[in-house]
């Protein structure tokens, strides 16, 4: 492509003029907004192949000072020429201006370095000339204790990027900065929070990682806060640890640590406790998060107490609760593992389906929408796994909701809300490949009609959701014996028209028109 190749050289020419202009202009705001359009529009191969001819240092300059435009043009241009440049060029060239921009007043500039320094330390080489700029890697820690959040969030992710290497997660973890880290979550318990979810995400990566950081202490401190006094210190950290139990090695910490059945037995006191309303949540998720990651059943058998107090949520009458507990049975739902142990509770499960039933009808709109997403799940099962007697069991419980369960999710589908009018069907869409609820389908007056009415959905949304439903049906194997080739024709133009489709409208030319 030589006339594109002469165009991209033709761009990054202007630019590098654009550039050499700045440094004899008194108020550059006019050549700094012509510079910024000119970037933008270059690819960064063509940037990347000439980039250590590109002078910055005098944006550097102009960064440093001048007003809020002057600084934002600078940094949308500094990013778009740095990320084009070799990491290793960049802080050997442009450290001392990274570091400077830490202390800058406008917090754009400070995201700007941190996030170069997240690149940076992905390059093998690179890494090493950071890790022997401490000063910057301590003033990056410090931005975890910003007072706006974007620039915290970018000094975890930045710093999370450094200890995914061997070097990183021991300088991090072992030397000077571990004092820094702590020192930093002194400031507040908000601070401490952040660096426990530094930590978290170091810990997640390997083994190896989560050694370092069980030896550095903070982890520990993290686990002890989570079965400590402090009521909302507990409902924060229980978020953290149940993300280190997304992963095997950390799963196997947690129950080597006798963490798992502290949590439990938390659980078993709750009742007593007038304040468990604040932890209580996040400590069911934590169990329902665990069971997918490793074994409903096994989960289930090993902590019964997890399973009697989703159940008690669902039956009780606080929202919060109910709704944790809505999206939990969901979750676990998710697998056929998970469907079997719920089938094992028997009738107490039929009252908590009856429950989500009469919920999904009249509760308010979000709990109403949790139910519809928690039922989807339950119902949904693969073409592969769709047995007699998982066949039979959806089914039954499909009988729970109510006495015309069809009915119930068809008039929540024709209400003017789209969450509602989604999630309906979404239902719909789980159990489109089930026998059972193709013959309910077909024998539900005007229901085929109603699905491939493009009409009733106004929304992208809904017409997606819409699309989903009719695919699952026009895709199934039994779908054109129970629907009959009529309707099964229908479903199959709309699947192969898309979602979006609009029959266009033939206008009769009036004579004598212009």
């Amino acid at each position: 492509f030589p006339a594109t190749s002469k165009m991209a050289t033709a761009g990054v020419d202007a630019a590098l003029e654009l550039l050499h202009r700045l440094s004899g202009v008194r108020d550059p705001i006019e050549e700094l907004r012509d510079l910024r359009v000119a970037v933008q529009s270059l690819q960064p191969g063509a940037l990347r192949e000439r980039g250590p001819q590109f002078p910055l240092e005098g944006l550097f300059v102009l960064m440093a000072q001048g007003d809020s435009e002057q600084i934002s043009s600078c940094v949308i241009i500094l990013d778009r020429f740095l990320q084009a440049m070799d990491p290793l060029y960049v802080i050997r060239n442009f450290g001392e201006q990274l570091q400077k921009g830490l202390f800058h007043h406008h917090d754009s500039v400070k995201i700007l370095t941190i996030s170069q320094v997240g690149r940076i330390v992905e390059d093998r080489d690179a890494v090493k000339e950071i890790l022997n700029t401490p000063e910057l890697m301590r003033q990056i820690i410090y931005c975890i204790a910003a007072e706006k959040i974007s620039v915290a969030k970018e000094a975890i992710k930045s710093l999370s990027r450094v200890a995914e290497s061997p070097e990183g997660l021991e300088a991090l973890l072992e030397g000077n900065l571990l004092a820094d880290l702590k020192n930093v979550m002194a400031k507040s318990d908000v601070i401490r929070y952040r660096v426990y979810e530094l930590v978290v995400n170091i810990a997640s990566v390997s083994a190896d990682s989560l050694n370092y950081c069980v030896n550095s202490g903070l982890l520990s401190q993290l686990i002890e806060e989570l079965t400590g006094n402090d009521m909302l210190v507990r409902a924060t950290c229980i978020e953290m640890v149940t993300s280190l139990a997304h992963i095997l090695h950390g799963r196997q910490y947690l129950a080597q640590q006798g963490v798992i059945d502290k949590i439990s037995n938390i659980i078993i006191g709750a009742d007593s406790d007038p304040f468990s309303g604040f932890y209580l949540p996040g400590y069911v998720k934590f169990f329902g998060n665990l069971a997918i990651a490793d074994s409903p059943e096994q989960v289930c058998e090993q902590y019964p107490i997890f399973m009697k107090k989703v159940i008690s949520m669902i039956e009780g009458h606080d929202p919060t609760l109910y709704g944790v507990a809505v999206d939990t049975v969901g979750i676990l739902g998710s697998t056929v593992e998970g469907k079997l142990v719920l089938q094992k509770l028997g009738r107490r499960f039929q009252h908590v389906l009856n429950r989500m039933g009469c919920q999904a009808k009249s509760a308010p709109t979000e709990i109403r929408v949790r139910c519809l997403d928690a039922l989807a799940s339950l119902f949904y099962l693969p073409p592969e796994q769709q047995t007699e007697d998982l066949l039979r069991m959806t089914e039954s419980w499909f009988s729970c909701l109510s006495s015309q369960p069809l009915e119930l999710f068809r008039s929540i589908s024709t209400q003017p809300f789209p969450d509602l009018h989604c999630g309906a069907l979404r239902v719909f869409t789980a159990i489109a490949n089930q026998p059972w609820a193709q013959k309910l389908m077909i024998a539900s007056p005007g229901f085929v009609e109603y699905v491939v009415d493009r009409s009733v959905d106004p929304d992208k949304p809904s017409k997606e959701a819409k699309y989903e439903l009719v695919k699952a049906l026009a895709t199934s194997k039994t779908s054109a014996d129970i629907f009959g080739n009529q309707h099964f024709v229908k479903l199959r133009g709309y699947m192969h028209e898309g979602p979006y489709y609009v029959k266009a409208v033939s206008t009769p030319a009036v004579e004598g028109a212009d």
